[in-house]
């Protein structure tokens, strides 16, 4: 013990962390672009209503901002979204505009003007993943029609607007990774089709563009292809997990020798949540800059002629899957456990990182942060489970006893936590809080077979483990066993909720956004994951489904439940709080349900961030009171 240390009740203790600071400090950097001294990527800012501004870093080294408000750079395709811009070779930049999801062009120095047409409904004609290639803009386009149903294509558009968005390649439901060849005679992408997510089964396919024949390369049903790039016109990258687990691929262009560049049981590619993942990049000398790893990625050069991969020395733990190159230098999003997520530029000769932008301004006291550590969790059956542990850590308290713990489920559930650092888990762990981020069975990050344990078996294997999770705390003597607390957003929301259903193991609840009911989740919610419960769960079984989702086991919650829902979310409908809170108040069960206007799925503004966290914290502290 510090002499500098006293003896406070934990969840009370003194913290230089707000619940403002924190709102108002992740950026959610993404999506860099490089060339030579210029890099290019978003920013969301939540003391801007969460508004997406495009940076650029010129060769002078100034930051500067390419749109103000009231523009923001952000596509919905697919809900999620993802990459919403490209630069422009010779300067200037294409974007999706958040408000009426139109592409428009933003010439140097100029303001933005659309260059493509206006639907008859506003944002039913939707772009992402734009790349730009001679002359013209290059994107998925998802168009939503009047009878409700939606339709996407790839289609390119000339970047003067003259002409109207031209169809290139259509007839399946979903299309990523986009790729020209070299000689510009033939476009690369990835598809699939319902009931398939993407790391389930897609196909690369490629098209002749002088006459629209196109064919399948590699993938399939079960088979999940990811992120196609050109070696040569006559050959193609890819990443496949035909093996288990998604290594790096060299096939012919019609599907012929394939053969892997460095087999291992380890991922080089993450999960296609959002459009314009870029999880390695070939380099002008015909090495191959990759991210790889069990957990958080590394960054590493590829010699693809000898399979030889040498990790980078750069003091980061983790990057991102959206790595950005012009063939000599790199630009990705990279993180440590005790290092901001920030945008970096790596030189690929001399290896050095230098970092341009960091999510979070200025970091408190060391001594305030957790030591984060890799943990493996003792599940069901002999299953191991993997879980980031964040301990309590304040330089001026200590508590009397094992702590307080919150365990952390991630959404998706087809996602992943990493070790990041995060001031949201140290707002908690500096007050004496712990958390444990669980990446239960069906997670990312550790092979097909991993997330595979969660096919048909939603509400069963995730829960099992976060129970499992809150009994390892309590027997390795970490956590105080009646101070055991759950959290989740969206799907985490739901494991939270159909955990506090199923066990005693908790001391409370809190679910952001979270999915109570199946059968009105499958008919409300967005396209994109519409036929992901038949994967999770199984077909539609009124039964099947009673048995499995929350509302229909809520008689078995005993322990105080905090509810928080943006009204506008299109991913996970208000109903599906609102339902569940009612029924808890039906049986007396304590519970707060909150309630946020004009907050989507993911909350955005600062304002709403801060009063969720600070609602957390004031449940905990009265859960966790002694």
């Amino acid at each position: 013990m510090s002499p500098e240390q006293v003896v406070l009740p934990y969840a009370t203790w003194p913290s230089p962390i707000s619940s403002t600071g924190v709102a108002r400090s992740g950026l959610r950097l993404g999506f860099p672009t490089v060339l030579g001294e210029e890099v290019w990527w978003t920013e969301d800012r939540p003391a801007e209503g969460g508004r997406t501004t495009i940076m650029h870093r010129g060769a002078d080294g100034a930051h500067r901002e390419l749109l103000t408000a009231p523009w923001s750079a952000r596509t919905r395709v697919h809900e999620y979204g993802g990459r919403s811009y490209a630069v422009v070779p010779g300067g200037g930049v294409v974007f999706a505009n958040l408000t009426d999801q139109r592409l428009y062009l933003l010439p140097p120095g100029g303001k933005p003007r659309p260059i493509t047409p206006q639907p008859e409904r506003q944002a039913w004609l939707r772009y992402a993943d734009m790349i730009v290639h001679d002359g013209q803009v290059w994107s998925v386009q998802e168009r939503h029609h009047d009878d409700g149903g939606i339709s996407r294509s790839i289609v390119s558009v000339p970047l003067d607007g003259g002409e109207a968005p031209r169809e290139r390649v259509s007839g399946s439901d979903f299309y990523a990774c986009l790729a020209i060849s070299p000689d510009g005679e033939h476009l690369a992408h990835i598809c699939w089709n319902h009931p398939r997510m993407p790391w389930n089964g897609t196909e690369l396919r490629v098209t002749r563009l002088a006459d629209g024949s196109s064919w399948t390369v590699r993938g399939g049903p079960s088979e999940s292809v990811l992120a196609p790039q050109w070696r040569d016109n006559q050959h193609l990258y890819l990443i496949s997990d035909w093996s288990g687990w998604w290594n790096l691929y060299q096939v012919g262009i019609h599907g012929t020798s394939l053969r892997a560049l460095h087999p291992v049981e380890e991922e080089f590619a993450g999960p296609l949540w959002q459009l314009g993942a870029s999880p390695y990049q070939v380099l002008a000398d015909g090495r191959i800059a990759v991210l790889h790893g069990r957990g958080d990625l590394r960054l590493g050069i590829l010699d693809p002629a000898g399979g030889v991969l040498a990790d980078l020395e750069v003091p980061y733990d983790g990057w991102d899957a959206v790595l950005a190159s012009d063939g000599h230098v790199l630009a990705g999003i990279a993180y440590g456990t005790a290092v901001p997520r920030s945008v970096v530029r790596v030189d690929t000769v001399t290896g050095q990182a230098r970092a341009l932008r960091r999510d979070v301004d200025a970091l408190p006291d060391a001594a305030y942060l957790p030591r984060t550590r890799a943990v493996e969790v003792g599940g069901r059956s002999g299953r191991r489970v993997h879980a980031f542990l964040y301990p309590p850590s304040n330089p001026k308290a200590r508590g009397d006893g094992a702590p307080p713990y919150v365990v952390f489920v991630h959404g998706g559930p087809t996602g992943h936590s990493t070790g990041a650092l995060d001031l949201e888990k140290v707002f908690f762990t500096s007050r004496g809080i712990g958390v444990l981020d669980l990446n239960y069975g069906g997670s990312t990050g550790y092979g097909r077979a991993y997330r595979d344990r969660l096919h048909g078996q939603w509400g069963v294997v995730d829960v099992e483990d976060s129970v499992a999770a809150a009994e390892w705390l309590a027997a390795t003597g970490l956590a105080d066993p009646e101070r055991i607390a759950i959290r989740g957003g969206s799907a985490g929301g739901w494991t939270v909720m159909a955990a506090c259903c199923a066990s005693g193991a908790f001391a409370g609840g809190v679910s952001y956004y979270g999915v109570s009911a199946l059968a009105s989740f499958v008919a409300t919610t967005h396209d994109f994951e519409s036929r992901y419960i038949e994967w999770l769960v199984g077909p539609a079984d009124p039964v099947l489904y009673r048995s499995r989702e929350p509302l229909g086991q809520v008689a078995g919650v005993d322990c105080p439940m905090l509810l928080l829902q943006g009204l506008s979310d299109p991913v996970v409908p208000a109903a599906q709080s609102q339902a569940f809170a009612d029924a808890l108040a039906e049986r007396g069960v304590p519970c707060t349900y909150l309630t946020f206007e004009g907050e989507a799925h993911g909350f955005r503004r600062a304002e709403t961030r801060s009063a969720a966290l600070a609602t957390e914290l004031a449940f905990y502290q009265q859960i966790f009171r002694r």
